[in-house]
């Protein structure tokens, strides 16, 4: 596929892309026998959108910056989404119409808060160098056994980040009752800092972080997270409330099918992702420098929900005591 069929998908197949998206009721209903036909007039114009400022959250990047929201007559005001917590609450009340962030999040709040959450898109799955533990070259800790006993710095106690850790540090014969994992949340743009202080002995980080303190502070990857139990792991997912959805269906399918366009491009042009990271309006809304543009690693983005897939994350929640019993993901997914 060449650039410009990249950067301008025809209507055609942005139709043909949500089509794919199978595995999700709602989806299917939205682009069912009469997809073809002029949708509605859109329910809301301007949404409020909230993202997680990483590369998991490319598709929705390459779409913002490609203008393929515009295109499907939406205003998006993004904002980064900093905290999982926060960003959940303020969509259960409505300040917010969509966000994009990790599942284990919103499993959690589902689950244990009974907030009425329901996925619509998955984001990105998670690829070789995207999500890897990290030391400092001069660091006594050469192979990941010799972890134990030491400080393993995480961005919040109980997340997508401490799963991802416990699953590769389990698998490789080291109890966790065996690392110290940090009690208190470290942002990831400070894991660096207190990384190379030696405030951590290790580090857990996605891209585009891992990049950066490896090229700022000289860290350097004790072991990649995907492998095992969480090899190609779903990462990030993209949300609303299920009254949203009801009371927005043809803005939602707006958004899909710029979202899905966007996911398309993302998986099929390095540049186009390089491009849309770089053009972010600066590091806190997800803005990269082109010398990490250039070399960090990407994930995969899907344009399709595969409950099959997703399942793993609640699965492996439950391994890990996040979950108190099995949970299933398909009450998280439209029904149709």
């Amino acid at each position: 596929m060449g650039n410009a069929r990249r950067r301008v998908l025809a209507p055609v197949l942005a139709l043909a892309l949500l089509a794919a998206l199978s595995g999700c009721g709602r989806l299917a209903g939205l682009v069912g026998a009469n997809a073809a036909a002029d949708p509605g007039p859109l329910e809301k114009n301007t949404l409020n959108v909230s993202v997680v400022p990483a590369l998991d959250s490319a598709g929705f990047f390459v779409a913002l910056q490609e203008g393929l929201f515009a295109r499907q007559g939406l205003t998006i005001n993004y904002t980064p989404a900093t905290s999982s917590d926060t960003v959940i609450d303020e969509q259960v009340a409505g300040k917010l119409d969509i966000t994009g962030g990790n599942y284990v999040s919103y499993i959690q709040h589902y689950v244990n808060d009974h907030q009425p959450l329901e996925i619509v898109a998955e984001g990105s799955l998670m690829q070789e160098g995207t999500q890897a533990l990290y030391t400092m070259p001069h660091s006594r800790i050469k192979t990941l056994p010799e972890i134990r006993g030491h400080v393993l710095g995480i961005n919040a106690p109980g997340n997508i980040n401490y799963l991802l850790a416990a699953s590769v540090l389990t698998e490789n014969g080291i109890p966790l009752s065996a690392v110290r994992f940090t009690a208190k949340p470290i942002p990831f743009p400070q894991m660096g800092q207190e990384l190379a202080s030696g405030k951590i002995a290790a580090a857990a980080l996605p891209e585009p972080f891992a990049t950066e303190v490896q090229q700022k502070y000289g860290a350097v990857p004790l072991a990649d997270l995907n492998q095992g139990a969480t090899q190609s792991f779903p990462i990030q997912g993209y949300v609303v409330t299920r009254s949203w959805a009801r009371e927005n269906p043809d803005t939602l399918r707006a958004f899909l099918t710029a979202l899905t366009q966007g996911q398309e491009i993302a998986d099929t042009s390095r540049a186009a992702v390089e491009k849309a990271m770089e053009s972010l309006a600066g590091p806190v809304n997800g803005q990269v420098p082109p010398v990490v543009g250039a070399v960090m690693a990407l994930n995969n983005y899907p344009i399709s929900i595969d409950p099959v897939r997703l399942q793993r994350v609640a699965d492996v929640m439950l391994q890990f005591g996040l979950l108190s019993k099995r949970f299933t993901i398909g009450s998280m997914l439209a029904s149709g």
